[in-house]
């Protein structure tokens, strides 16, 4: 398993014991207080939670090494759960409204002081874990990693707005106490934005979009850097997890042997990889070059 694959794992699984901890938290402080604003964020934790052990098995089933039925890896697995995890956002998002929505048509208590002193801290809990995240995710370059760390920025807007609502519903008395169930509803339209924002990268790699640009010409660079290559063109490639497989045609001397341009493919593929450490797979296609 490669040293990124490991980081990501370790980082999906720092987030499965902080999410654990803050659903029990905010599920009974929001039973307690009669705040569905916190109930609703205790969901958003759950699917957090679930978030993360779907991010964890991605990664883990991301690492395994090619075989026959796999010949290009299981490096798609990461895909997969960043788009599961986009979804489940999603889902989490409607159902939240809906229940909102019911809350808000049906009279009920004001929530009570001490909520907002859970929420102040379950905040900056995930604030802190949302960053610490995404900078790993950038630096592995974890789609999957990615979208579990945005998951958690959802979690710490649910409950900046579950505060906000709580802090109305205090502050008005008697007639605000629905605050609270639309500060749930507004938190539901952010969950569903950021589970959309989730989700589109991941769907976007699994269609095999193809990469940014910088990519591109840096692996190009180190294709035509190579001594005997005159062209280089059809350059593409596609990622696989944390890893770009890639293939380009390569225009060389019309008089080299078949064993001379196997030599200089080679050399090729070894400069690429060496270059571009993100890159797993190489495929060479010779050419005779043909001047225009």
């Amino acid at each position: 398993m490669s040293q990124a694959l490991r980081r990501g794992i370790r980082l999906a699984q720092l987030g499965l014991v902080v999410n654990g901890v803050l659903a029990m938290v905010k599920l009974v402080a929001g039973i307690l207080g009669h705040s569905y604003a916190l109930i609703a964020d205790a969901v958003e934790s759950v699917a957090d939670l679930f978030g993360s052990l779907i991010v964890w098995g991605g990664l883990r089933l991301s690492s395994r090494d090619a075989d026959t039925r796999y010949p290009f890896g299981y490096g798609k697995a990461e895909a997969v759960s960043a788009a599961t995890v986009g979804m489940l956002l999603c889902g989490a998002a409607i159902g939240i409204a809906i229940e909102a929505v019911r809350e808000i048509l049906i009279p009920h208590h004001a929530p009570a002081p001490f909520t907002l002193i859970v929420l102040v801290a379950v905040v900056g809990v995930k604030e802190a874990l949302f960053r610490f995240v995404l900078r790993g995710a950038e630096q592995i370059g974890s789609q999957a990693v990615s979208a579990d760390a945005w998951h958690h920025r959802a979690d710490a807007i649910t409950s900046t707005a579950a505060f906000v609502g709580i802090s109305i519903a205090l502050i008005g008395g008697p007639g605000w106490e629905e605050a609270d169930d639309w500060a749930a509803l507004g938190a539901s339209v952010l969950i569903l934005y950021n589970g959309a924002t989730i989700l589109k990268p991941a769907l976007q790699e699994l269609m095999d979009r193809s990469p940014n640009e910088e990519l591109l010409r840096a692996v190009d660079t180190a294709a035509q850097s190579v001594d005997g290559v005159m062209a280089t063109e059809k350059l593409r490639a596609r990622k696989s997890g944390t890893r770009f497989l890639l293939e380009m045609h390569v225009q060389a001397d019309p008089a080299l042997s078949l064993h001379d341009a196997h030599i200089l493919s080679g050399k090729v593929k070894r400069a690429i990889l060496s270059a571009v450490p993100s890159v797993q797979y190489v495929l060479v296609h010779m050419e005779p070059f043909e001047d225009p």
